[in-house]
């Protein structure tokens, strides 16, 4: 039996971060499906998670772990996809270290992912961003952090890791204005900003002070804005706007609804797919396919294209009042005897 705690530890703590150069979001995520799968697990078979080995890990028990999580944990299809695809991956590394494992490996990599429903991405119409941007009070310093903040998030379509990871070297407030992003697979893109968005980031960064931490937007203590915090922070600013925009009435705005909203407007700005994909730091630009299903105005210039075929047409004639009363008497008779 090969015990699985030197295999995980080393996945996660030497290949995925130093081998592969995942981000530590990743690997968080990685990290915590294996925790729900190992307290699983211990659960099952009665074993602590430090006790568990590599061969009690079968497919019947993956299969087993990826029906609790969706029927108790009341996780979708979407969810329960990525929790299959870490176990594939740590999986596809285990097969080059422990050759007797493969036949065990290969019965869970032909496990299928599950098909699920693309529904339409939600996002902000511009009045309804306008609304969350002017929520905030100006005449407090966290009021003009919030702003700044939020501006900085919508106008360059930041996922909120990219957001509270930003730092003070990545921002040039110099003509022309722009900041530099560490994204996804440790990409970088460097994204100009309107002259709106300059004048609210150089209103916060006049008062943030001096503090121990690099990053750009801090809390009220001085320490680097969390996920969480941001995400407090947009659902009070959402609350107080909905007050003057009724599309905000008890709905429920995450971070990446920023994102999407941002890129919505820019591709019916722009009617360029690719430079969507480009300012969002999409790897594939099939990625960003998904505001094409979004924007009506695609395909409304795909119907105004074609010339649509010449039909025949005819005039509707009701028949004659006396043969109308005929037959209502006949109708009533079928219903009453079915």
């Amino acid at each position: 039996m090969t015990p699985i705690a030197p295999l995980i530890t080393a996945f996660l703590r030497e290949h995925m971060p130093i081998e592969r150069g995942y981000s530590p979001q990743t690997c968080e995520t990685y990290a915590y499906a294996f925790r729900l799968l190992f307290l699983f697990a211990s659960e099952r078979l009665k074993q602590q998670p430090s006790q568990l080995c590599l061969e009690q890990i079968d497919a019947a028990l993956v299969l087993s772990f990826l029906t609790h999580i969706e029927q108790n944990r009341s996780n979708g299809a979407t969810t329960r996809n990525s929790r299959l695809a870490a176990i594939k991956a740590f999986m596809r590394y285990v097969e080059f270290r422990v050759p007797s494992a493969l036949g065990q490996i290969r019965q869970i990599h032909a496990i299928p992912t599950k098909r699920h429903d693309q529904a339409l991405v939600r996002h902000l119409t511009m009045d309804e961003v306008r609304a969350i941007l002017d929520a905030p009070n100006l005449t407090t310093r966290l009021g003009i952090r919030d702003r700044a903040m939020l501006h900085v998030c919508f106008a360059c379509g930041l996922r909120v890791s990219e957001l509270v990871g930003l730092q003070l070297e990545q921002v040039s407030p110099h003509r022309p204005a722009s900041i530099r992003v560490r994204g996804k697979g440790r990409k970088e893109r460097s994204l100009p900003l309107w002259k709106e968005t300059t004048t609210d980031l150089k209103a916060w960064l006049a008062v943030r002070g001096t503090v121990r931490v690099p990053e750009v937007f801090v809390n009220a203590e001085g320490a680097a804005m969390t996920r969480a915090g941001f995400e407090y922070i947009l659902d009070k600013h959402t609350r107080a706007g909905a007050a003057g925009c009724p599309g905000l009435v008890g709905r429920s705005v995450s971070p990446h609804q920023l994102r999407h909203s941002c890129a919505v407007i820019m591709l019916q700005a722009t009617r360029d797919i690719r430079k969507v994909a480009l300012w969002l730091g999409h790897a594939d630009v099939r990625t960003t396919e998904i505001y094409l299903r979004l924007d009506p105005s695609e395909k409304l210039e795909a119907v105004e294209a074609v010339l649509p075929p010449t039909l025949r047409r005819g005039q509707f004639k009701a028949p004659d009042a006396l043969i109308a009363a005929l037959f209502a008497p006949v109708a009533v008779e079928q219903v009453t005897e079915t």
